[in-house]
């Protein structure tokens, strides 16, 4: 089987759905690799960032004109209208985008950069889509820059251990962060680690995602488990 070689960074672009109809969100970029500059192996994603200053500005609007517009049509075509979020993981070539893969959902951890700046009540749009009234529809967004860093347990993305106590996620919060909760539990000890990706740290800034990243990693600075381990190179 011989295949094409792409060449160039990659982006995450997802769609919400109905019929032939979608919108789309800011194109965002994940960290897959388990350590720093991307060596090590695959994970399920190590961190991510939006907006993604090195693309295209028009690269929504070029992404939904030649890859998701398209694909809603043929399966209209077909008798197997789509409505729900379509997820197009992407590599932005010198020949323009480029289809890696398609998931019938939102990205992980993608997400957690992305909706902190969604204006639009996503709600809303989502509902819209069900009933078949998103043409017209248009995603308002902030002017801001969003980092995620996942810390996750040690070993992942092969065999760890679970039930590590955790430790500091009022103060990262107190410094103006999100934490979204992954592989976390309740025990009678308090919130103890529950899976390889344990949680999410995402910060927001004005000033661009390298300053989001600073504020994303001093509020992980404050959070704790035994065999914790991150990337310290997301966006950056």
């Amino acid at each position: 089987l011989i295949e094409e070689f792409m060449a160039g960074k990659e982006a995450s672009v997802f769609a919400v759905c109905s019929g032939t109809d979608s919108v789309i969100m800011i194109p965002a970029r994940d960290h897959k690799a388990i350590g720093e500059g991307n060596t090590g192996a695959n994970t399920g994603g190590m961190g991510a960032f939006a907006p993604v200053a090195d693309a295209p500005d028009n690269l929504a609007e070029l992404v939904k004109n030649s890859i998701i517009d398209p694909v809603l049509k043929t399966l209209a075509e077909m008798g197997r209208p789509f409505t729900g979020l379509l997820y197009a993981g992407l590599m932005l070539t010198g020949d323009g985008p480029k289809v890696v893969e398609f998931n019938a959902r939102f990205g992980d951890p993608e997400t957690q950069a992305l909706l902190p700046l969604l204006q639009t009540d996503l709600a809303e749009i989502l509902w819209a889509a069900v009933m078949k009234k998103l043409a017209g529809k248009a995603l308002q967004w902030e002017n801001r820059s969003s980092v995620c860093v996942v810390a996750a347990s040690q070993g992942y993305p092969g065999k760890y251990r679970s039930g590590k106590i955790i430790t500091g996620l009022l103060e990262a919060e107190a410094l103006g962060c999100q934490i979204f909760h992954a592989g976390t539990a309740d025990s009678p000890d308090g919130l103890v680690t529950a899976g390889g990706r344990v949680l999410n740290v995402v910060a927001q800034s004005d000033a661009g995602v390298a300053q989001a990243a600073d504020l994303a990693y001093q509020g992980l600075a404050h959070v704790h488990f035994d065999g914790m381990v991150y990337r310290k190179d997301i966006a950056r």
